[in-house]
């Protein structure tokens, strides 16, 4: 905005569309073609999302020329700024719109990925949602199938309805010789060059498992009976639980089949018996 200061009203509306793109921070946006933007049936809708809507759209299409103070020339650009952000989620999933990100994305105009394995791929930007101001923008990696954050506080603050929750996986569909070979390189955790003990992860698994399951039964208020440091299938009185519906018939198989791998059955009395003697 500082750019154009000095500028006269015409030069300061000609020149919008170029300044906004152009500036630190709208890196991740692409051109907006002017057919349309005067089409209004690609705009229906957002008058009501839009404050100042008709200066706004005056301003993004290079026909503002309302003579108006600071204070409502400041509310009109905002407002101008996400009306475009909102017209640039729909433009980019036309055929053009696609093609205009996808040479952005060929030269990683929206980063990298930071995960080692992916080998610096290429980043496409995307929302968590399509409802503006829920959530910020995101960046996806198509090797890892994973979403970060990005590295500029300016691209931070991007709403993400502005490129909203489906783009990403749109120009895949669209361009399927773009999707990358998934990484099959994982991180293995190393002491001194030896692997951690898989007996270790496992246990930790149990463990995260059935600290799970408890929470669970608990919520279901049932008396699980387990112990803080031994879980069993059956409670203190060796009763079996009282598992009648759908959802605690799940987790009496998960128990079952835990206990069955370390070698525990439930006898018929509805003890715990050791089927290894």
């Amino acid at each position: 905005m500082d750019d154009f200061v000095s500028e006269s009203d015409s030069d300061y509306a000609s020149y919008w569309r170029d300044w906004f793109i152009s500036s630190r921070g709208n890196e991740y946006f692409c051109e907006i073609d002017e057919d349309y933007l005067t089409d209004r049936f690609n705009l229906t809708g957002l008058n009501t999302e839009v404050q100042y809507y008709q200066y706004a759209l005056d301003l993004v299409t290079d026909v503002f020329d309302l003579d108006c103070d600071d204070d409502m020339r400041e509310s009109i650009e905002k407002s101008a700024r996400h009306l475009y952000g909102l017209v640039h989620a729909r433009y980019i999933v036309t055929t053009r719109g696609l093609a205009k990100m996808l040479d952005k994305y060929k030269k990683a105009d929206f980063g990298k990925c930071p995960r080692v394995h992916c080998n610096s791929h290429p980043l496409l930007p995307m929302g968590l949602a399509d409802m503006p101001g829920s959530r910020p923008v995101k960046l996806y990696c198509g090797r890892c199938e994973d979403i970060y954050n990005p590295k500029s506080s300016r691209h931070a603050a991007i709403d993400g309805a502005y490129f909203g929750a489906s783009f990403h996986n749109i120009i895949f569909q669209v361009y399927p010789a773009l999707i990358p070979t998934k990484s099959a390189e994982r991180y293995v955790p190393r002491v001194y060059g030896f692997k951690m003990h898989a007996a270790a992860a496992l246990v930790r698994w149990q463990n995260g498992h059935f600290d799970e399951m408890r929470r669970r039964l608990r919520k279901m208020d049932v008396d699980h009976g387990f112990k803080k440091d031994e879980p069993l299938f059956i409670d203190d009185r060796g009763d079996d639980l009282d598992l009648d519906d759908e959802e605690d018939d799940d987790i009496a198989a998960e128990m079952e089949r835990f206990e069955a791998g370390r070698g525990i059955v439930i006898g018929g009395s509805g003890e715990a018996v050791d089927a290894r003697e």
